[in-house]
């Protein structure tokens, strides 16, 4: 089984028929003071032999540009919640010519919510959020040798700073939970505890000395985890955290649960 993503950008408002050439930018493109979304479909299914192909992507660029923007068209009119047009949309694609897995919705760079096909009476709600903090990597069951051998610059006694970026991935039913609710949760949670702090000596989680972990980027990510899911689970609505992904530079991520 293989599973293909295609990644289709447009705008709707006011120049929602300026239809252009420019698909990897957004077609319709934006016009004005229009709105600009990304959409990314993805479907799973085994190979065509003859053409290599799961699904031709001009197949799925043309039912969102035919069938979906006019949706989303409306939808803004009529000022619809994003996860009522993303099951209308999930519901339109079902007629691609290869099984439909999942739509997900960006409705900002750093926000978006995603509908399995097999499950839409869940949404899953994911948001980007930063903050800068320092730490050193030193593990006390190696030399200073070692360490300084394996950390390299990470091992400085002084400690170093990344600007690290969160993203947490909650399922829920769809509007149930608000983006400020998962905002003020994380915040509270995560971002005021840690940021701007030096994590091995001012956090009980990764000073080592007090039975904490290593401020790595792998545990940060679990520690993070353990932190948010249980707050998340207060909230009326009960959604679940399903995993959180820390970034310590644009290049390295960890993901926890995976």
């Amino acid at each position: 089984m293989h599973t293909l993503t295609r990644t289709v950008r447009f705008a709707v408002g006011t120049g929602s028929d300026a239809r252009g050439v420019n698909g990897f930018a957004g077609n319709p493109h934006v016009r004005g003071l229009d709105r600009h979304y990304e959409l990314h479909v993805s479907c799973r299914g085994t190979v065509d032999p003859i053409t290599g192909y799961l699904i031709d992507i001009k197949a799925i660029d043309r039912a969102v540009r035919d069938r979906v923007v006019p949706l989303f068209d409306r939808a803004v009119t009529t000022n619809t919640a994003p996860a009522a047009v993303l099951a209308q949309t999930l519901d339109t694609l079902r007629a691609l010519p290869a099984p439909l897995l999942a739509v997900r919705l960006f409705l900002t760079p750093y926000h978006s919510i995603e509908m399995a096909a097999m499950d839409p009476s869940t949404v899953l709600f994911r948001q980007r959020f930063d903050f800068s903090a320092a730490h050193r990597l030193h593990s006390p069951s190696l030399s200073d040798d070692d360490n300084r051998r394996l950390y390299g610059k990470c091992n400085n006694p002084r400690g170093h700073g990344h600007n690290y970026v969160v993203e947490p991935a909650v399922r829920c039913k769809p509007d149930t939970l608000t983006l400020a609710d998962l905002e003020a949760i994380t915040d509270r949670v995560i971002i005021q505890p840690f940021d701007h702090k030096h994590l091995n000596e001012d956090t009980d989680e990764f000073n080592v000395a007090k039975g904490g972990v290593l401020p790595s980027v792998e545990n940060i990510a679990q520690v993070f985890f353990t932190r948010l899911a249980p707050a998340l689970a207060q909230h009326p609505s009960k959604p679940t955290l399903e995993r959180i992904t820390v970034w310590e530079t644009d290049r390295t991520c960890a993901t926890y649960p995976s």
